[in-house]
């Protein structure tokens, strides 16, 4: 196979996914973002969690909030627990690797935030244990999964809500990850600034 008509499958098969992504997703994507708004006009805040290409996805979404997203407006309160790299090693060195966001839950998060956990698989055990902090803390999950939802999904509350991809490929949910997250920003700044 050329490398052209290669290129061209992988095109394919994102378009593929993100078609069947549309048929399923948008009520749970709804669901999150008025939760989301919910959280942040009582002035709480989203922590942000994943490892790897989910990690760069909790900054992505952490930094649209603090920042802008498409249009001028104040800045929103998001962490990504990702970022800090001596939190990050000291926890891992001095306890677990399993431990590096749940310590950060348990410290920066209150009632009423809200926990984006974002891992293609569901099964990442440091995720796992942050939703868990999470909810000792009365804190809701927006859980961004593939697959079968994983061990994530097992973990879920009421409240609680899981945006999963149906795919298996890790790359392709990673890519509709990076939708999903554009549509929540969309979402939020609609319903906090007005529709366009």
């Amino acid at each position: 196979m050329q490398y052209n008509e290669r290129v061209k499958q992988l095109f394919k098969a994102s378009l593929e996914t993100k078609q069947r992504a549309m048929e399923v997703l948008p009520d749970a994507i709804t669901a999150a973002a008025l939760l989301i708004v919910k959280s942040l006009l009582a002035e709480g805040k989203i922590l942000c969690c994943g490892n790897g290409g989910s990690a760069g996805d909790s900054q992505h979404f952490s930094s649209e909030l603090l920042n802008r997203f498409e249009r001028e407006r104040p800045s929103l309160p998001a962490i990504a627990l990702t970022t800090d790299t001596s939190t990050l090693t000291s926890i891992a060195n001095d306890y677990s690797y399993n431990e590096v966001f749940s310590k950060q839950v348990r410290a920066l998060g209150r009632s009423g935030d809200i926990l984006l956990a974002i891992s293609t698989s569901g099964n990442s055990r440091n995720v796992l244990e942050a939703i868990k902090a999470a909810h000792q803390r009365s804190m809701s999950v927006v859980a961004l999964t593939g697959r079968d939802g994983g061990a994530m999904r097992e973990l879920l509350q009421n409240g609680d809500i899981e945006i999963r991809v149906p795919s298996a490929v890790t790359a392709r949910i990673q890519e509709v990850h990076l939708l999903v997250i554009h549509c929540l920003c969309d979402l939020i700044d609609s319903q906090l600034f007005g529709g366009e």
